[in-house]
């Protein structure tokens, strides 16, 4: 059984495109790859141009192996993004742990609001001028993220990847809402663990709170603390009234119903404008990732994209012309068989035309001819795509070197059908084989996978079995 690039795979839409802009990249700067089968695999799929660049640049992943670094730059993220999000939950712990304290100290209220608020605040606003002045730049998470992804990926390969996304995104802004997502969605884990710290705490230690000023009276504490718990207030949360507010300003007050107003306050101002504005934002982002993932298309007027209609849509198919072309002299017959089989194949590789060619052949086995030049090999192949045998054997005479060339177009035959086998022909009569090309021969094909034989599979071509 032949391995073939073209083996079955499942990537998602995001991850054809994204193959489709590490290629085009790879090729842009001057890597032009040996597409010649990729594109003619491409044309048997059918499709518009954009259907035939993606299976293209499928088939070229496969055989570069830029699909499995593409599994390794998954891996490697969904590796980076559990460090950050237990970075994250170990971060709002932290805060909640940090703003209240043991217990043993009076809490100062705004002190704890700021510690637990300051920089989400900070961050928030910076995200938010981002997009007043039309700013693309990635965040400090971002750029972690996609260096934790690289280093778990452990793929040199994975470096093209991570280029070609962001190209891929920046026409729909979907970098923007990507990386808001991230940035969001990392937020909410930071404060969902604080909030839930806050109540452990609140719900295991006992807390006084005070506010403390010398600038400032009491009456502007009053009109803060009011104005910021209205909100949260209309949600259920407690809003301490004035005479509780105005006597937090002198000591901390040991009442259990004060100690409940204030917790409730900074429970309530912590969850209305820590925690709401991330999920918010990150729903938002969500829903227009997804819109924008809808939309996202090949720019096929790309010059690399333009170059490549030529090789995957032909003039004579964009017309409407279907018809294969005229068969080549000498093998009008087997190439006209071919197309119809799909059963068991014989070809041979530049043979001597002094040895009597085909053998008798059982029943339901087609003759390829004998395939001496460019022109017939890439008749045969295109074909192939187009129906591939079961079973293929391919005659070659290891009288002459195996050279790169002829090893090459062994594999691409050999990707072409089910099961493949190479017939090593034997000397003709007078004449012995170099014991010495006879090995070379066996150790490539052996490199190549193949299996190969000195006695004619011709049983095997007929029944599939020795």
């Amino acid at each position: 059984m032949s391995d073939s690039p073209s083996a079955p795979s499942s990537p998602s839409p995001l991850e054809r495109l994204w193959l489709c802009e590490a290629i085009r990249l790879r090729e842009a700067q001057g890597q032009r790859l040996d597409d010649r089968e990729a594109n003619r695999h491409a044309r048997a799929a059918g499709g518009d141009l954009a259907q035939r660049i993606q299976a293209r640049a499928l088939w070229l992943a496969r055989r570069d192996g830029l699909l499995d670094a593409l599994q390794h730059y998954r891996h490697g993220a969904r590796l980076a993004l559990l460090v950050l999000s237990l970075l994250a939950l170990l971060s709002g712990a932290g805060l909640a742990l940090a703003a209240l304290g043991d217990g043993q100290r009076p809490v100062n209220l705004f002190w704890a609001l700021g510690s637990l608020l300051g920089l989400n605040w900070l961050l928030l606003a910076g995200w938010l001028l981002s997009w007043a002045f039309a700013h693309q730049g990635s965040t400090t998470l971002a750029h972690a993220w996609r260096w934790l992804s690289l280093r778990g990926a452990a793929d040199a390969r994975a470096s093209h990847l991570a280029a070609a996304l962001p190209n891929l995104l920046q026409p729909h802004q979907l970098n923007r809402w990507g990386l808001g997502l991230l940035s969001h969605g990392l937020w909410l884990l930071t404060l969902s663990a604080a909030l839930l710290m806050l109540l452990a705490l609140l719900s295991t230690r006992r807390y006084g709170f005070v506010w403390e000023t010398t600038l400032l009276g009491s009456d502007a504490f009053v009109s803060l603390t009011q104005s910021l718990g209205a909100l949260p207030a209309l949600l259920g949360f407690s809003q301490p009234d004035s005479a509780l507010i105005r006597a937090s300003g002198d000591l901390a007050l040991t009442h259990e119903s004060a100690r409940q107003a204030w917790a409730g306050w900074l429970l309530g101002v912590f969850v209305v404008f820590g925690l709401l504005p991330r999920l918010l934002l990150a729903l938002l982002c969500f829903g227009a990732w997804r819109h924008g993932l809808g939309r996202l298309r090949l720019d096929l007027t790309l010059p690399a994209y333009q170059v490549l209609r030529h090789d995957l849509q032909p003039d004579s198919e964009r017309l409407g012309i279907h018809d294969l072309a005229p068969p080549l002299p000498e093998q009008s017959a087997a190439t006209s068989q071919v197309h119809s089989s799909s059963g068991a194949l014989l070809v041979a590789i530049e043979l001597d035309p002094q040895r009597p060619w085909p053998p008798s052949l059982p029943n339901g086995v087609t003759d390829g001819g004998v395939l001496d030049s460019r022109e017939q090999r890439q008749q045969l192949l295109e074909q192939l795509s187009h129906t591939p045998p079961t079973r293929l054997a391919i005659a070659c005479d290891p009288r002459r070197s195996p050279d790169r060339g002829t090893l090459a177009l062994l594999a691409e035959l050999a990707r072409s059908a089910a099961s493949t086998r190479i017939w090593l022909l034997p000397a003709p009569a007078g004449e012995t084989l170099d014991n010495q090309r006879l090995g070379d021969w066996q150790q490539a094909l052996t490199q190549l996978h193949l299996a190969y034989a000195d006695s004619p599979p011709l049983v095997w071509l007929e029944t599939g079995h020795e």
